[in-house]
């Protein structure tokens, strides 16, 4: 019999810790015979004042949390190493620059609504553009871009982009996710009864997917 698990995924485009949390996940549902997941991404703005023109990564840094270029530099060293383990190529430096995230959710939550493994795809395309790539993922046409090479419908989202479609349901659902009391990412609630926050290793998220499913079959 194969359990499956609804796992609910707060996170946020240009976090870096949500790409590797993403991937530990992943990495331990493969290791585990008889379960699956059905995993939904909800958006969590990092950064939801951040201008158009986004900022410098180091900077930013700095002002939001005090942190030291020396201690940046270090802090960016240990994401990379992660993300190393995860098969991830993170590729931000001092140059790079931290963008609004808002329209992007915006596609997250569209291709939510397609089926399938729809807003995974999308998911990981958008972290790899930003991360791996550098590129803009504020701006409509690399946006667009990003859709297209997903294998999704590029002027449909095209469309969603010119018009304020899906901007009050990005709206409710961060909304909702505070009062769940959520304020850091990634935040990951497991049929609605279990949480798990933090980028974490595929160890810790076997342990406790496993137990997880272990509970739910004795309970069916």
């Amino acid at each position: 019999m194969t359990v499956t698990l609804d796992i609910d995924f707060v996170s946020d485009i240009v976090c870096p810790w949500c790409i590797i949390g993403l991937g530990g996940l992943e990495e331990a549902l493969q290791r585990i015979e008889g379960v699956s997941a059905d995993i939904r991404f909800h958006p969590f703005e990092l950064n939801p004042a951040m201008p158009p023109e986004g900022e410098n990564v180091a900077e930013h840094i700095t002002r939001k949390y005090g942190a030291s270029p020396e201690q940046s530099a270090a802090s960016r060293d240990a994401i990379r190493g992660r993300a190393a383990d995860i098969g991830f190529a993170m590729k931000t430096g001092p140059d790079s620059r931290i963008w609004n995230t808002f329209d992007a959710h915006r596609l997250l939550h569209w291709s939510g609504s397609l089926g399938g493994n729809a807003q995974r795809t999308l998911k990981h395309a958008l972290f790899t553009a930003h991360f791996t790539d550098g590129r803009n993922i504020a701006d409509h046409g690399v946006l667009v871009e990003v859709v297209d090479a997903a294998g999704l419908d590029g002027p449909e989202a095209a469309a969603i982009l010119a018009s304020d479609r899906y901007a009050a349901d990005v709206r409710a659902a961060e909304d909702f996710w505070r009062r769940q009391g959520v304020q850091a990412v990634p935040t990951l609630v497991i049929d609605g009864r279990y949480l798990i926050s933090g980028g974490q290793t595929a160890e810790v998220f076997e342990r406790a997917l496993r137990r997880i499913a272990a509970e739910k079959a004795a309970a069916a």
